[in-house]
């Protein structure tokens, strides 16, 4: 299978946002991608207020994104927020393509370092897979990152690959961390593990908004033994990478973590 990473900057303007995507979608398919992956947040980036950005699943900003995938003929996967019942939004991914039509929302809210998401953003509660071109894939945003059990929960529903659109926050050893969570969570699930973060605002020439997790790039992909398979400095850029399915069954064979684990 061909992925690609798609590491943005996204602004405040979900229509700028929304041309960004275009360009991105038409340039992985020409690269033959199949899987086109982009950052949480695409639609908006963090540090505004989220509630007057939100749109439903059928409005238009998704219904757009939904174009661009069947009319290049691969699944995309993309950051937005969808409201809530309760006044807040939903932190959700949008995948979509021929014979995919799912969504995703974010189960483990980043309250820490001193930013509390679920001020604003109301959890989901359902983990997410689904099929592209006969593999499953697993969904998961950003700070799921952390929480080894909701990884070893889509491998156990069979996934091969998980993809996981970010927008990790800056400071002290932020960047080691995700490193190291990138090929751990793959190590866990023996699966293949790509990793899409926002870039480094500051890479991409524009004002880090203060306090709000907008990015450090360094999209990466891990494989099923946690070995980096390749990876992204902090700058927009787009990575395409051939992920060898056969090295999933492989590494399940020689270390049967999924079937051998207790708790």
């Amino acid at each position: 299978m061909r992925i690609a990473l798609v590491q943005i900057a996204a602004t405040t303007d979900p229509a700028e946002n929304l041309a960004v995507v275009a360009d991105g979608v038409a340039d992985a398919a020409a690269r033959g991608a199949r899987l086109v992956v982009f950052p949480e947040a695409t639609q908006c980036r963090f540090g505004v207020p989220l509630g007057p950005v939100a749109e439903p699943l059928d409005g238009a900003w998704a219904s757009r994104v939904r174009e661009l995938a069947a009319d290049a003929g691969v699944t995309v996967v993309a950051g937005m927020f969808t409201p809530a019942d309760d006044g807040r939004v939903r932190n959700t991914l949008l995948a979509t393509g021929p014979g995919v039509e799912e969504h995703y929302d974010k189960i483990h809210l980043f309250d820490a370092f001193g930013f509390a998401e679920s001020d604003t953003v109301a959890p989901g509660a359902r983990p997410v897979t689904v099929t592209v071109d006969g593999v499953t894939v697993g969904l998961a945003t950003c700070y799921d990152l952390r929480f080894a059990g909701l990884f070893q929960t889509l491998g156990d529903a069979g996934a091969q690959v998980v993809v996981v659109p970010a927008s990790w926050g800056a400071g002290p050893g932020k960047r080691e961390q995700w490193k190291l969570l990138v090929r751990a969570r793959a190590l866990d699930t023996t699966a293949f593990v790509a990793a899409c973060d926002q870039a480094d605002p500051e890479a991409a020439g524009r004002p880090v908004a203060g306090g709000a997790p907008t990015g450090i790039g360094i999209s990466a992909v891990a494989g099923p033994t946690g070995s980096l398979v390749a990876a992204l400095d902090a700058a927009p850029g787009t990575l395409v990478v051939d992920l060898d399915l056969d090295a999933v069954t492989a590494a399940r064979r020689a270390v049967p973590v999924l079937a051998n684990r207790r708790y």
